[in-house]
């Protein structure tokens, strides 16, 4: 018995020098858009339901982000009433420092304490630089050590390049960020704070008997935009992170280096409205559904079923569709023991002028190994007569 086991196990080894098996289907679904020029200096423009990158243009370049990392000063914001340790109906002092500052305002006074609920508002709707010292000083103890707070958490949720030193956007030569960093921190804010989101699209704000209205040009223009922020120093020109949800679809567009209000705003709305009409959202399969079946060495089947654990959604070119390949690959024959939900093969989506996608496929059920005699005659046919024997 132990011989026919050692056998077995070799003949095993043999096979699997056997080549890579792909499998490769050919789905009437990808090719690429037209290719679209902009004037921005930087910008990005990307999917935030499959994280497709529909435009970059020296989207890792640090800039000078202005205004728009007031974003992350919003964030910090953000983060401490979710976890508990602010409210909104919390107040913050007003420094000599926060009413002198100059720029954008919300208009504070000195000495008074403001809710959180209003500074949220005088940063988001009004980018009050004011309202950022009140809450950099509230909550870091001075604008320094908040600002260095902000580039550590930075780096905490993924965004390796941003270094803040400031909470305002001031102009500042290590204050910088980057169109694809501006994008993703969009992204975190939209997705982890949704309730607190909604402030982005408030359209004005009044403080301190002063209405001012929100600088964001998309949410008054047809484009579904409910966010985000913008920006504008002489060095950086005019930038802005905008975003919009349309037919179940959000993008994000980052445009920044841009001449005047006006190219801000018609650019911005031009690469957001191209986004949603060049490019869909395709479902390619669901978690469960059997994509292949791959051969099984030595095992009490044949061959396991393999799925994606989730859903499989991918954003291409509407003209594109006829190029996207998808291929499963993996290893054969899969030896046995297998267990349910174990990587196995891997799903690969790729097509012109999209990012390629690989995705884990994991086994739908249990595979277990047969007595030895059975895994030496297994062997011996697989070798003998191929594939097709097992």
């Amino acid at each position: 018995m132990l011989q026919n086991v050692k056998m077995a196990d070799r003949l095993f080894a043999l096979a699997r020098m056997l080549p890579l098996l792909v499998v490769c289907f050919a789905l009437p679904l990808g090719a690429a858009a037209e290719a679209i020029e902009t004037p921005a200096r930087e910008a990005f423009v990307f999917d935030v339901n499959t994280g497709a990158v529909l435009l970059e243009k020296d989207a890792d370049v640090l800039m000078a982000p202005a205004s728009m990392s007031k974003l992350m000063t919003v964030t910090m914001v953000f983060e401490r009433l979710q976890d508990g340790s602010l409210k909104l109906d919390d107040t913050l002092p007003v420094s000599e420092k926060a009413w002198k500052k100059g720029g954008s305002k919300m208009f504070v006074k000195v000495d008074t304490r403001v809710s959180i609920h209003d500074l949220l508002r005088g940063i988001i709707v009004q980018s009050g630089n004011d309202a950022c010292i009140v809450v950099a000083e509230g909550l870091g103890g001075s604008e320094e050590a908040f600002a260095e707070a902000m580039t550590a958490h930075a780096r905490e949720i993924g965004l390796e390049k941003s270094t803040f030193k400031n909470a305002t956007g001031w102009p500042d030569p290590e204050h910088r960020m980057t169109a694809r960093e501006l994008g993703l921190l969009a992204k975190y804010i939209i997705t982890k704070f949704p309730e607190d989101y909604e402030i982005f699209g408030e359209k004005d704000f009044t403080y301190s008997d002063i209405k001012q209205g929100n600088r964001n040009p998309l949410l008054y223009k047809e484009t579904d935009a409910d966010g985000l922020k913008t920006g504008h120093t002489q060095e950086s020109g005019y930038g802005l992170v905008g975003s919009a949800k349309r037919d179940g679809r959000r993008l994000v567009v980052v445009v920044n280096g841009l001449s005047s209000t006006q190219e801000r705003s018609r650019e911005s709305e031009r690469l957001m409205e191209w986004g949603f009409r060049e490019f869909d959202n395709y479902a390619l399969f669901k978690a469960g559904d059997v994509v292949d079946h791959a051969r099984v060495w030595l095992g009490n089947e044949e061959t396991v079923p393999v799925t994606v654990e989730k859903d499989l959604l991918v954003t291409l070119s509407r003209q594109a569709r006829k190029s996207m390949v998808v291929k499963v690959v993996y290893d054969e024959p899969v030896p046995a023991p297998i267990l349910k939900g174990t990587p196995i093969a891997q799903l690969i989506v790729s097509g012109p002028d999209m990012d390629t996608v690989t995705v884990p496929l994991v086994a739908t059920q249990d595979i277990t190994r047969p007595g030895p005699l059975k895994r030496l005659t297994s062997a011996v046919e697989y070798l003998v007569f191929g594939p097709s024997a097992n």
